[in-house]
């Protein structure tokens, strides 16, 4: 099990320091998720200032980009990287991809399968010079070695895509390479939906589930005091309400026994109340939903819970204070079973 730093992407004059830290404490990579800044730009970076950080973009949205044009970032940073970068799709929601990116979003589950397939597409067409790809949705069959990126020395990039409901976990199987579980995939929805729908999806498409990479991230809540660990224990509660307020996401804390949590979180949040949305996340929800722990007994513990199910895990929140993210690069170094890394000066 290989262990990750989630990040959101930096100023672009700091992601090179960020990059030599993270391979430097012990990590396994870096991911890079996507917002007011873009995940692309962040990785080059990453992959120059950092060779051997394994980089994935967890995950950037898909649709405003065409899958050519997300194809031909991917191989070029797939031969920055020597073959070590991994690319995570989304579609996020409508109102951000039809009101903010102005793309289309309609049959998101459909259309990100077509866009997959779209982009694995490219990936050979790249090696071929032959494109033909008819799919539901994208069209795709004109190529000239102008306009081809060409081959490169490392295998075609992975293709991850964030998944939650049955069918779009299905899908991963069937047409990923992986799957990036969402921040309130805890255990038992794990165990429930996770592992048995990508299996489902794998034997359809004649694999073995095991092919399928599965991405956690984990929120920590560590420090050898209860004081030490008040700061982050509040972090991840706003962190759990803010993505406890999706409806089609109610039904994760419905089935671990936090019935009509999404419908209190959704309360407070239309009446513009933050402090009270973070209220709804009581002490019972952490302890279901974070990891909490001393800083000895931390391995330990996201060992135990994650073994055997996840193939790479993301610390959500070990950036910030740099004491404690050299503390949890030696909890990495611990579970992924790393050497210690100095990084170049």
């Amino acid at each position: 099990m290989q262990v990750d730093v989630m990040t959101i992407p930096q100023q672009l004059g700091r992601v090179g320091e960020l990059a030599r830290s993270t391979a430097a404490a012990g990590f396994s990579g870096l991911l890079f998720t996507e917002a007011g800044r873009t995940a692309y730009l962040n990785a080059a970076i990453a992959s120059q200032a950092a060779p051997g950080l394994d980089l994935s973009t967890g995950v950037a949205v898909a649709f405003p980009r065409s899958p050519f044009v997300t194809a031909a970032t991917a191989w070029e940073l797939q031969e920055a990287t020597g073959g070590r970068f991994r690319l995570g799709l989304g579609t996020q929601v409508r109102t951000h991809v039809v009101r903010r990116y102005g793309a289309e979003f309609d049959h998101p589950g459909p259309r990100l399968r077509d866009y997959v397939l779209a982009v694995k597409t490219c990936f050979t067409a790249f090696r071929t010079g032959k494109l033909d790809y008819h799919g539901d949705f994208y069209t795709l069959d004109f190529i000239t070695p102008q306009w081809s990126a060409g081959p490169i020395d490392a295998p075609d990039p992975k293709v991850d895509v964030a998944a939650v409901n049955p069918w779009m976990l299905r899908m991963a199987g069937e047409v990923a390479d992986g799957v990036h579980v969402h921040p309130l995939g805890e255990p038992g929805y794990l165990s429930r939906h996770v592992v048995p729908k990508v299996a489902e999806g794998a034997e359809k498409a004649g694999r073995a589930a095991s092919e399928i990479a599965v991405i956690v991230p984990a929120m920590t809540i560590v420090g050898d005091s209860d004081a030490e660990r008040h700061k982050e224990r509040e972090f991840v509660r706003a962190s759990l309400s803010f993505y406890g307020s999706t409806p089609n996401y109610a039904f994760i804390w419905d089935e671990a026994g936090f019935e009509g949590t999404t419908a209190r979180i959704r309360e407070r949040q239309k009446a513009g109340d933050m402090a009270g949305m973070a209220a709804q996340i009581t002490d019972e929800h952490l302890a279901h939903f974070a990891t909490e722990s001393t800083w000895d007994e931390l391995a330990d513990k996201l060992m135990d819970k994650y073994q055997g199910v996840a193939t790479r895990l993301v610390l959500y929140n070990a950036l910030g204070d740099p004491e404690r993210f050299v503390k949890y690069g030696e909890v990495a170094r611990r579970i992924s079973g790393r050497q210690h890394v100095v990084a170049a000066q």
